[in-house]
């Protein structure tokens, strides 16, 4: 019976030890039946201090604008610097070219955060980048984010430009009469994934030693792979990583399409595109898994549990920035702050953003306003508002 009762009291101070490891301020009750630490609101002295160097590859069409947005508003809460492109590569580090340290405005260095979009290149970005930074990405199911990518891209990508009435169902019965590998913007038909994090995408799907390798290097240099299909269990898990608040984690979905610029998809078009895309197809299904691995490393109740009450702080914030009613989605015509007008790629589809509210602003705190303001300011103002405010 004393080994039992030894046994117990072992189990409960590893697992308070690990809590506090981890920076939670759990009851010892909770602790014990919780296995995981608490979010805050504030931080708490003694805790494990936040990570603050961050490199996340922005990927195309994954949720990257929301999550880019979320870091850059962490930035200036804590006075750190952002690298941002010089002005000849526009809001991306020049890409589709190889990112090298060339391309980041002179005075965004050092930077502490690096996060506009970019084909990776960790020699560069280790010439840049402090040593202990933490390197992450995100990723999205190959059948939506190719069907975002072709609608959204459609006017600028060659390959997908040339198929007829600009079908989807076309392009995919015979992708080769189409896709060109070395004209400009190929990289969005085809493994855009694979491209983004510096590999090849044209290798042959038979080629299985290549993908094995290449999925094996992503899992060596990034420590977080987020998918965007479980995006708040992915920031619960960076919560934990970085060592951040429940604060740093708020975010408003950004850059979306209405519902009538998207295409449905049969099982068959699924299986066509996995099969057009299958270097993208492999490195999702791998980090997907590992992803449910480390939630169960974590613990699926303590994971459930912090999902929650991120989602209960961000509807908190959305009545604090827009009144009771969640916010409305609008097109870029509709929205009155030209600040706020998301970039629209094409006639042919609308991206929608936000306004705030008139009535609810003029009762602002400056401080509240600038808060509201940035949670739903778009990519290509925000980068140049940094800019600004970093020269």
């Amino acid at each position: 019976m004393w080994k039992k009762k030894i046994f117990l009291v072992i189990i409960a101070i590893s697992t308070i030890s690990l809590l506090l490891h981890h920076g939670g301020h759990l009851t010892t009750m909770d602790a014990f039946h919780l296995g995981c630490p608490a979010l805050h609101s504030h931080p708490y002295s003694g805790l494990k201090p936040k990570h603050s160097n961050v490199v996340f590859l922005k990927t195309h069409k994954t949720a990257s604008s929301t999550m880019q947005n979320l870091l850059f508003r962490f930035a200036e809460r804590n006075n750190l610097t952002v690298a941002l492109p010089i002005q000849a590569c526009g809001h991306q580090f020049c890409y589709p070219r190889s990112f090298t340290t060339h391309s980041v405005h002179q005075h965004t260095l050092p930077p502490n955060i690096v996060t506009n979009h970019m084909r990776f290149n960790k020699a560069e970005l280790k010439r840049l980048m402090p040593n202990d930074t933490i390197y992450v990405t995100i990723l999205r199911e190959p059948g939506s984010m190719f069907e975002s990518l072709f609608s959204y891209y459609n006017q600028y990508c060659q390959s997908f430009k040339r198929v007829p009435n600009g079908s989807l169902e076309a392009f995919l019965d015979e992708p080769w009469r189409y896709y060109k590998p070395e004209e400009n913007y190929s990289m969005y038909a085809r493994n855009t994934l694979t491209y983004d994090l510096g590999g090849d995408k044209d290798r042959p799907a038979k080629d299985i030693s290549y993908a094995k390798a290449f999925v094996a290097q992503v899992e060596r240099v990034f420590s977080l792979v987020m998918i965007s299909e479980y995006f708040d269990e992915s920031l619960v898990l960076l919560r934990h990583l970085l060592s951040w608040d429940l604060d740093d984690i708020l975010y408003v979905k950004l850059n979306m399409r209405t519902p009538s610029s998207k295409q449905g998809l049969t099982d068959d078009l699924r299986k066509k595109i996995r099969a057009w895309n299958s270097l993208d197809a492999q490195l999702y299904d791998h980090f997907n898994a590992s992803l449910w691995r480390q939630i169960s490393a974590v613990g699926p109740a303590c994971v459930a549990r912090e999902v929650r009450l991120l989602r209960e702080a961000q509807e908190k914030l959305m009545k604090r920035c827009f009144g009771e009613g969640m916010p409305l989605v609008r097109s870029a015509a509709e929205i009155k702050n030209k600040e706020l007008r998301p970039w629209q790629p094409s006639g042919k589809v609308d991206i929608v953003g936000y306004d705030l509210p008139v009535n609810i602003t003029q009762s602002f705190s400056s401080q509240d306003q600038e808060l509201c303001l940035r949670l739903i300011m778009p990519e290509v103002q925000y980068t140049k508002m940094l800019l600004r405010s970093q020269l």
